[in-house]
């Protein structure tokens, strides 16, 4: 139960850098979905370079799992897909 509430708070966090950094829009929802996926991503990438000590954690967790997000972001962007936008009102 605990893992899934990490994921989420990681999630929650790498999306909200994300979503700053490349100047998108959009709900609570999808930025945390944003940020989950950015955290596959980017924990699959830097397991292929280096295993870490401690099988929970990994040191540099939150910063490929923001720049896995940006990265998602960037070829949504290129590709033209859209998230649903956050109303003012």
């Amino acid at each position: 139960m605990f893992h899934l509430i990490w994921y989420v708070l990681i999630g929650l966090i790498s999306g909200v850098i994300a979503k700053n950094v490349m100047h998108v829009h959009m709900t609570l929802f999808w930025t945390i979905v944003l940020g989950i996926i950015g955290s596959i991503l980017g924990g699959a990438v830097t397991n292929m370079f280096s295993r870490p000590t401690n099988a929970r954690y990994h040191p540099a967790g939150l910063i490929f799992s923001t720049l896995g997000a940006i990265l998602v972001l960037f070829i949504c962007y290129k590709l033209k897909i859209h998230f649903p936008a956050v109303n003012p009102f």
